[in-house]
């Protein structure tokens, strides 16, 4: 009877474990950590170059990209949703750490900008409100395909199907290296 007990308890220990896991919005890791629902976008989002879709965005209507941009400006879209300008930042495959606990580390994009985008997002309820709402400067990572149109800044409108929003101060970019552990 004691063994049986002794796995159940273990049996929840490691269920609350695996609950906790899915809860960090951030996912703080040193490599990138997809969030719940990312998955299946990730796995299917093709690795597009900025450049070959401003040139001709209707060739990659039918593909799904997965871009990180950084907020520029937010506008309200009379449904409720938003109409989000960005600028393209690129992921850095081994984030930056604090220390040398994963818990540490963040996500890593570049300090420069590789061109801009807007999309539309109807906001999840944690990003349209509170302390770490969507803001300008917040890090976005969309994805969508290509409308086939341009904003104001001559940068491809994507039309978003999945997004995740990390707020200024939960990522961290490549300036970061002076201060932060690779």
């Amino acid at each position: 009877m004691h063994s049986a007990s002794r796995t159940s308890s273990l049996l929840f220990l490691l269920l609350m474990l695996g609950a906790c896991a899915g809860t960090d919005p951030y996912g703080h890791g040193r490599e990138y950590v997809a969030a719940d629902g990312e998955d299946s976008y990730l796995e299917k989002a093709h690795d597009v170059s900025y450049e070959d879709v401003r040139r001709d965005p209707l060739s990659f209507k039918t593909q799904l990209i997965g871009w990180f941009g950084s907020v520029t400006a937010i506008d309200k879209d009379k449904d409720g949703a938003v109409k989000v300008a960005l600028d393209l930042r690129f992921h850095q495959p081994r984030h930056l750490c604090s220390d040398q606990f994963e818990s540490s580390c963040h996500v890593t994009i570049s300090e420069r900008a590789g061109g801009p985008f807007t999309t539309t997002l109807k906001l999840k309820p944690r990003d349209a409100q509170g302390e770490d709402k969507l803001n300008v400067g917040s890090l976005v990572k969309i994805y969508g395909t290509p409308s086939g149109e341009f904003d104001d800044r001559g940068g491809p409108i994507i039309d978003t199907q999945w997004y995740r929003q990390w707020p200024h101060g939960a990522f961290v970019t490549t300036s970061g290296h002076v201060t932060m552990l690779r």
